[in-house]
């Protein structure tokens, strides 16, 4: 009797064990296959006024007066979360860090990535990153690369879109971005630096983007 109660306490626990298990993994599963619908899609530009890339070690700003972009977005549903669009060109202009030195911001290894991870159908707001980013700032006696957690590895940016607005934010958390192979620079930066990136950018056409 002894025997068999321990043999039905084991298969109990371990039905539950594997229970939890399944449901783990189905959750996981559930997290990763999020879809959107995105309406009109296809290509579009995007254009912000000042951004700021704040070295989060220092606190030294760079600064520029106006951003554009341009990319494309897929269109109708069930588009996987992992890849909304792409971002094919993004330039700055006026740009100006600390001291008043005035860069110059090269950017690179396109397309970018637009992914989504998650929608609030209230707000009208879909969370998502911006991956894939490669930069270069050059300027007076300083230059730097601006990558992600290593010089050769690829950065991201936590986003916003809202759909009633039709704007992009850049996030000052959530991402990765460090800036690399410092040179000169007087200490305003250094290598390995975290790195804050922040813009808002208002996309043209105006995007719908929902969720399922």
């Amino acid at each position: 009797m002894a025997i068999r109660k321990r043999l039905t306490r084991r298969a109990l626990f371990t039905g539950v064990a594997t229970a939890v298990a399944v449901g783990a993994s189905a959750g996981v599963a559930l997290a990763v296959a999020i879809t959107f619908t995105i309406s009109p899609g296809g290509a579009i530009t995007a254009k912000a006024g000042t951004t700021t890339l704040k070295d989060t070690n220092t606190g030294s700003v760079l600064s520029c007066a106006s951003s554009t972009s341009s990319g494309t977005l897929k269109s109708g549903s069930g588009v996987a979360g992992s890849n909304l669009g792409s971002i094919t060109k993004l330039s700055f202009t006026n740009c100006t860090g600390p001291l008043g030195l005035t860069f110059t911001v090269t950017n690179s290894a396109f397309p970018w990535t637009l992914s989504g991870t998650a929608y609030n159908a209230t707000t009208g707001v879909t969370t998502g990153f911006i991956n894939g980013i490669k930069s270069h700032l050059s300027g007076p006696s300083c230059s730097a690369d601006v990558a992600g957690t290593t010089a050769t590895t690829k950065g991201k940016v936590k986003v916003t879109y809202t759909n009633s607005t039709g704007k992009l934010k850049v996030l000052a958390t959530g991402g990765n971005l460090h800036v690399f192979n410092v040179t000169g620079c007087a200490g305003l930066i250094n290598s390995g630096d975290a790195t804050q990136f922040t813009g808002t950018y208002t996309v043209t056409p105006k995007q719908k983007i929902t969720s399922p």
